[in-house]
């Protein structure tokens, strides 16, 4: 392999932008479930699910391991194949209304505002990174 392609390899296994792409699949998984729970506001027994991705991302960024997480139900297999199988869960306890389902619409709302903002600063911040890595790519 030739330097610059070694450089190129180098700088694609970035463990930062491997990070960043992890944490990404997770927030877009994570939106997705919460759209799942907004849509089923109304849906008699609907037990709202959760994504939790960050414990699996710390672990990654301590260590070095992929994250490999998996689903709790069948039914999400489908979806968290794409994510490397981030884990889905039922969410426990909350308030259940008499006709079952425990969807509380307004932190649901606010996961979802916070979702988009945590996403759209990872993604300009991982295009920042691959702007300059790219520049000084270049110069050599």
């Amino acid at each position: 392999m030739s330097g610059r392609a070694k450089m190129v390899n180098g700088i694609l296994n970035d463990k930062a932008l491997e990070a960043a792409r992890m944490a990404l699949d997770g927030l877009s998984l994570r939106q997705e479930v919460v759209g799942r729970n907004i849509a089923n506001v109304d849906t008699p027994g609907y037990t709202a699910q959760k994504v939790n991705f960050e414990d699996a991302l710390n672990r990654f960024l301590r260590t070095g391991s992929k994250i490999q997480m998996e689903t709790t139900t069948d039914a999400h297999q489908a979806v968290a194949d794409r994510f490397n199988n981030i884990r889905v869960q039922s969410q426990r306890g909350g308030t259940r209304r008499a006709d079952g389902n425990n969807v509380d619409i307004d932190a649901e709302l606010g996961d979802m505002t916070q979702t988009v903002l945590r996403y759209q600063t990872l993604t300009s911040l991982s295009s920042s990174k691959l702007s300059l890595l790219k520049e000084i790519a270049s110069r050599r």
